[in-house]
Formats: structure tokens, sequence, C-alpha cells
């Protein structure tokens, strides 16, 4: 791990694996149980795994998503990972390839296995989550938050619509909009 993002940041960890062939249903099932694994350490906040898709790419990515930079390392550097890794050898071709994000490129890019989409693209599909997320919490949770102060509602509003954004609006955009965003 060559960077030391913000240690209060989200941290996604993209994780390429090439698997041997004939090797593939050991490889789902040692997936199973290195996730299982993962989710039992602090500040996990949820994998998601992309099978190879023929013309598409031809490696497992595994998406692993931590609250926090130490805590990733944590995890990454852990003996329980280093044991999981160990019982990968036989199964792969090659040492898995690992990339850090932590900014708004890990809602919409997946490095090595899908080109990273251009600015406009990334920020179009961006501001339709934004605008979802303003207008919804605007329309349901404004009148409750009016007799508060200017800031302290910016401040509620402002932090439901980046936790939306990250775990909830941006993944399924990200599906939604996937064919456009990675156009070749």
């Amino acid at each position: 791990m060559n960077s030391s993002p913000a240690n209060s940041q989200q941290v996604t960890a993209v994780i390429s694996h090439y698997i041997r062939p004939g090797r593939e249903s050991g490889y789902e099932a040692w997936l199973e149980g290195i996730s299982q694994t993962a989710r039992e350490f602090e500040g996990h906040n949820g994998v998601t795994i992309l099978r190879p898709q023929a013309g598409l790419r031809s490696e497992y990515v595994i998406i692993l998503r931590f609250d926090q930079y130490r805590n990733l390392c944590r995890w990454m550097k852990s003996k329980e990972r280093q044991e999981w890794i160990e019982r990968a050898k036989p199964l792969t071709e090659k040492p898995e390839n690992v990339q850090f994000l932590t900014g708004l490129e890990a809602l919409v890019s997946l490095p090595n296995t899908i080109t990273t989409p251009p600015k406009h693209k990334t920020a179009f599909v961006t501001w339709i989550g934004v605008f979802v997320c303003v207008s919804t919490l605007g329309y349901f949770l404004a009148p409750y938050l009016l007799g508060l102060p200017y800031l302290l509602r910016q401040a509620i509003m402002t932090g439901l619509v980046v936790v939306l954004l990250a775990y909830v609006v941006m993944p399924r955009l990200t599906r939604l909009f996937h064919g456009w965003l990675h156009q070749r």
C-alpha cells in the first residue's frame, strides 16, 4: 500500500484474480470463505464480486469497501487474509492485483478491468445521483428541519446525501449506466 489516504474516508480495494481453467468452482468456494472472514473485520462496508465475462474481462474482480483506510489495512495485512491468500495459490494463475480508490472515482471506475469513464460522463451520472438525493430528501425532510439553524439543516442534508450517494444511489446508477460509462 503505497499511498496513505486520509484515515477517515471510505476506501475501496479493487482486487483482480485470474483463475486456472477448471478451478472455478474451487475458487467460488474460496471466495465465499474469504468474503465471510472479511465481513468480521471492523469497518467492513461490503463486497461486490464481478465474475468473468467474455469480451469484457477475463478475471474475477472483487470490490471491497471499508469505512477507513486504517481498517482496510488491518484486513489486508491480517493473518486471516494471508491464510486465505495461501489457499488461493493453487486456484489462481498469477498473484492478485490490488488497487485502492478513495474518491469519487471509486463510485464509477474499476481500474485495470474496465476503462475509466470520461469526466463528463462521471459528472453527469454523479449529477443524476445528487439530483435524486437532494430532491427526495428535500421533499420529505425539509419540513421537519425548518426549525433548525440554516447551517445545521445544510449539514444534515449534505451528510444524508453523501451517505445515500455512496451506499445506495451511485452503486445502482453505476450498474444502470455501465454500458454508457465504459463504452469502448
